[in-house]
């Protein structure tokens, strides 16, 4: 066989692979740069060479950005302020969501966008009386036209945008896919308002996301609290050292119960109180003060139960639960005891009743209310010694908008959109440039930002690189866009426009759409050669049938997100993602070419 016939072999056993769909896709991709490899199509350089393309590190860099942007809590305070204005009726809902999601998906991504949106519009959509399902396929669809607004809303964008500059042609400017990405969240948008209701399953979900929106309020009532603590420091000039502490006298302030005394090291004074020692109190706020200026104490912490003081964008709680064999099993603890990392306790509970305020030794299956900074809290997620209800990551996300560190990363933000948007900073460059500021800005923690890559994308587009530059450089891009030719002729563009989004458009139902567009692209340039056209208008034609995954929820990552919350099968997708692939052909066959004239 020729070079080129064993580029479509190797091409054609992925495809196959990506079907099968038994294979992770990453895997699927290094295997095809392994038979690269092994058949000779590429060099060992150029096999492993995609990891360090430009587009790889951009990539990468774009879901530390994402992070930052999301785990700030910048996401939930765009959805709660955008909502509260939509009402209850469902087609101003729908609308909002829509648009949320693109909106959001131009900044992190789809995949990104629908994770942070999913127990959002979930909870929406019980609100107002809806199912689940009437609202989260077009969220993905929408949120699929706003990868098609900016050049870092989606990998596919940087690909082509690369691509164009790699065949002559000069690079996509960031704003340039607005052009395109707009009317087609117009009128997706409208098809799904007009045809939504008839043609989504109304079925509700076995299992949904867990709600922690109103996560203060639920603990509040759930663990019954009600005045609150304090840890009351001694003075060196308070009547109470030299006291004992069953002789505190508590008369005169009514409601204040004295919990336990502590020293500077955390352990109960059992003798006489001395300076600095804590006191650990509950009443009602009034008497307490009274109490500490009468006594010469100083306020050291306060424990409030109210909902509102409970998650601050400094600090939260978290539910624990003791699990056999626990190192606290014996354990004597009381409400408002301090421990590690200055988490306090709140309140502990055995078989759903409150204990009390009085010491108590620990039990298996206690659950305990912890208090803390959320850096304290995270750790709770590494302690054996307890097993967390709700993760403290999650329950900021949701619960607590605009955290204390989303105005840097907004800043951040703002900082990549302005070099990207002038040119005059490779998309690389600036993508390292703006996750290096969300670490040191201490926005995302090291470990964070390594978690927040999505190796599987990475993996993908750095193994598929090889794959796109066999097919171009073994001659079977010419092949193909030969046959592409003798089937629609060289006279018309518009035909050559129409075949490539048809190939695209279905090669992308079954296959990762990044894979979709980095094989499509060397025979869409090879096609355009071939015929005089432009490459501009026949790259962001693919940009766009790429990015037009609806018809199948194995498609893209953000369609299969949604399919168990939304309950919907696997035919459920092409019913309302035909006519809006149809509304995305119409755009890409007569707004593409008015924007990019193919000759």
């Amino acid at each position: 066989m020729d070079d080129s016939t064993t580029a479509l072999v190797v091409l054609g056993v992925v495809v196959v692979l990506f079907i099968w769909n038994r294979l992770p896709v990453g895997s699927v991709a290094i295997i095809a740069a392994l038979l690269l490899w092994a058949t000779g199509l590429v060099t060992t350089a150029q096999a492993v060479g995609g990891f360090g393309d430009p587009v790889v590190i951009f990539i990468a860099t774009l879901f530390v950005v994402s992070e930052g942007i999301d785990s700030t809590g910048v996401t939930t305070w765009a959805g709660q302020a955008l909502l509260g204005r939509a009402g209850t009726a469902h087609r101003r809902v729908l609308v909002a969501v829509c648009l949320l999601s693109a909106l959001l998906a131009s900044f992190i991504t789809l995949n990104g966008a629908v994770a942070a949106l999913l127990p959002l519009v979930v909870l929406l959509a019980q609100r107002i009386r809806q199912t689940p399902s009437q609202l989260l396929m077009p969220v993905v669809f929408a949120g699929s036209c706003g990868g098609l607004l900016m050049l870092m809303s989606s990998p596919i964008n940087i690909i082509v945008s690369e691509a164009a500059q790699d065949a002559g042609a000069p690079a996509f400017p960031f704003f340039s896919f607005a052009l395109v990405g707009v009317p087609l969240l117009v009128g997706t948008v409208t098809i799904c308002v007009l045809l939504g209701h008839r043609l989504l399953p109304d079925t509700t979900p076995e299992h949904t996301p867990p709600d922690l929106g109103q996560h203060a309020e639920t603990i509040e009532a759930h663990y019954e609290l009600t005045d609150g603590f304090y840890r009351l420091r001694v003075r060196s000039r308070s009547p109470l050292i030299g006291a004992a502490p069953a002789d505190v006298d508590l008369a005169e302030f009514p409601g204040v119960q004295l919990i336990a005394v502590e020293d500077g090291a955390g352990a109960s004074v059992l003798g006489e109180v001395h300076d600095d020692d804590v006191l650990v109190v509950t009443g009602p706020g009034s008497e307490v003060t009274h109490f500490a200026l009468s006594q010469g104490l100083a306020v050291h912490l306060t424990g409030s139960a109210a909902a509102a003081d409970l998650l601050t964008r400094e600090a939260g709680v978290a539910e624990v639960v003791v699990p056999p064999r626990s190192r606290l099993v014996g354990e004597t603890v009381y409400p408002g005891m301090q421990r590690e990392h200055e988490l306090v306790i709140l309140a502990v509970q055995r078989l759903g009743k409150d204990l009390g305020e009085g010491p108590m030794e620990l039990a298996e299956g206690d659950a305990i209310l912890l208090h803390g900074r959320w850096s304290a809290l995270d750790r709770l997620n590494r302690d054996r010694d307890v097993l967390l209800v709700d993760s403290p990551e999650v329950v900021r996300r949701q619960a607590v908008p605009w955290g204390p560190k989303a105005t840097r990363a907004v800043v951040v933000l703002a900082g990549l959109v302005v070099m990207l948007a002038s040119g005059q900073v490779p998309p690389a460059i600036a993508g390292l440039v703006a996750a290096l500021a969300m670490v040191l800005g201490q926005v995302v923690t090291v470990p964070q930002a390594y978690r927040a890559i999505s190796w599987q994308t990475v993996v993908l587009v750095g193994a598929m690189i090889p794959l796109s530059t066999a097919i171009e450089s073994s001659g079977a891009a010419d092949r193909v866009s030969a046959l592409i030719i003798d089937l629609v002729g060289d006279g018309s563009p518009y035909l050559l426009l129409v075949a490539l989004f048809v190939l695209t458009a279905a090669l992308g139902q079954v296959v990762s759409n990044t894979a979709t567009v980095l094989v499509v692209t060397p025979i869409a340039i090879a096609a355009a050669q071939a015929t005089g056209t432009s490459v501009q208008p026949v790259l962001m034609l693919v940009a766009v049938a790429g990015c037009a995954a609806l018809l199948t929820p194995i498609a893209t990552p953000g369609n299969m997100m949604i399919m168990s919350p939304g309950g919907y099968r696997f035919g459920d997708y092409w019913k309302l993602g035909l006519p809006v692939m149809l509304w995305w052909f119409v755009v890409s066959i007569t707004v593409i070419p008015l924007v990019w004239p193919p000759t």
